[in-house]
Parts: C-alpha cells; sequence; structure tokens
C-alpha cells in the first residue's frame, strides 16, 4: 500500500509535511509512502520511533525497501532489502551488510510524531 502525502493542518511548521497515521504504521512492518514524487519507507520500532528511509533499493533498482525485514544489530535497528539482502542501519541509512557488494548507502529523513500524525522533514540534497 502507497499512502499519499498531504498536508493535513496549516500549523504544520515548514519543511515538514504529513505523512500518515501514526495508526497507519504496524511495528516493524514497512509502509510506502510518497513525499512529492519520491518513494520513501516507513518503520515503527518497538520503542516507538518512526524511520523514514528512500524505499528504493539501491543494490536491485527496486522499490522494495518497505518489504524488508527490520531486526536489530546490536542496539542499531535495520532493515534488510528483501531482493539481496544488504542490511541497512535505519538511522543512517549506512549498510552493514553488503553481501560482498560495493558499499551503498540509504537515502534517510527525520521523522516526527505530534498528535498521532506522522511528519517527514524535506532535506535539500
Amino acid at each position: 500500500m502507497t499512502m499519499m502525502v498531504h498536508e493535513t493542518d496549516a500549523a504544520v511548521p515548514a519543511g515538514w509535511t504529513a505523512v500518515c497515521a501514526l495508526a497507519d504504521l504496524e511495528v516493524e512492518r514497512g509502509r510506502a509512502a510518497l513525499l512529492g514524487d519520491e518513494q520513501i519507507a516507513l518503520f515503527l520500532t518497538h520503542g516507538g520511533r518512526v524511520h523514514a528511509v528512500q524505499n528504493l533499493d539501491p543494490y536491485s533498482g527496486a522499490n522494495v525497501i518497505s518489504r524488508g525485514i527490520v531486526g536489530t544489530r546490536g542496539e542499531v535497528p535495520t532493515v534488510a532489502s528483501p531482493m539481496y539482502k544488504q542490511v541497512f542501519d535505519l538511522r543512517t541509512g549506512v549498510c552493514l551488510e553488503t553481501q560482498g557488494k560495493d558499499a551503498k548507502t540509504l537515502r534517510v529523513w527525520p521523522a516526527a510524531v505530534e498528535g498521532g500524525i506522522v511528519y517527514v522533514r524535506e532535506e535539500q540534497r
């Protein structure tokens, strides 16, 4: 399921976009959303933190990261690509397990929850 991004409230701070309701997310299950014309993947961890990363798998070129397997490496929240099983740090986008390939990263966006709504801050590249 891909969620459409929309501004829900004039009180949303500049640069932040309301993406979905927190209730739309399930713990350790990814959801795809559109931020402008870019697909992002949202993840809710057991600790209640929301992470936003690019949905585009940099190794396969497919928009599948939201379907990845969520886990941890020590205290680091991670997602493993469903394609070739590279493991990425959800906080930084760094690939922790490259499966023998060159290191690539996922783009990350700051995410916040306010009033039951998930917001993502659009940043300049």
